[in-house]
């Protein structure tokens, strides 16, 4: 009896042997399945040389992103100071002429400094003036109501 109590214990480890070698054959092929997908399409390279191109990469679009973050942060403060806002306005500066062909047109930055061209129409001709403006306001002359409405409406 101690002969089959024997055998009996040596095929018990030799079938979980047998099972044990079948669950590690499975895994080994899903991990070099896993790596091959992974250096696929990199020419006979290593895992290790596919990681490390993939730092080098990385290191590169960094400094990459970095270059380009400057670059637009400078676009964006000179775009500041580029005529952002266009305002038109018609009126009518005479009671005695016909219709709003008169105009004031606002062109100003962000920060509404700019200029104001005013063109005044009436029987005699047409007469044109140009005001600066810094933050809204006239520098040399006041501006009119008109001017004033004018700046309000510009729209980016």
């Amino acid at each position: 009896m101690n002969l089959i109590m024997v055998f009996n214990f040596e095929l018990l480890v030799l079938a979980i042997t047998i099972v044990w070698l079948i669950i590690l054959s499975v895994f080994f092929f899903q991990a070099w399945t896993h790596y091959n997908s992974l250096i696929k399409g990199a020419s006979g390279k290593t895992l290790q040389h596919v990681l490390d191109s993939l730092v080098k990469d990385g290191e590169k679009n960094r400094k990459d992103i970095d270059g380009l973050k400057i670059i637009c942060d400078r676009i964006e403060k000179e775009g500041r100071l580029h005529i952002q806002k266009i305002g038109l306005l018609r009126f009518n500066p005479f009671k005695d002429t016909g219709g709003d062909q008169s105009f004031v047109l606002a062109l100003v930055d962000g920060q509404n400094t700019g200029v104001v061209i005013s063109g005044i129409y009436s029987r005699l001709g047409t007469r044109w003036y140009a005001k600066r403006v810094i933050e809204g306001k006239g520098i040399e002359h006041e501006l009119s109501d008109e001017e004033k409405q004018a700046l309000k409406s510009a729209k980016v």
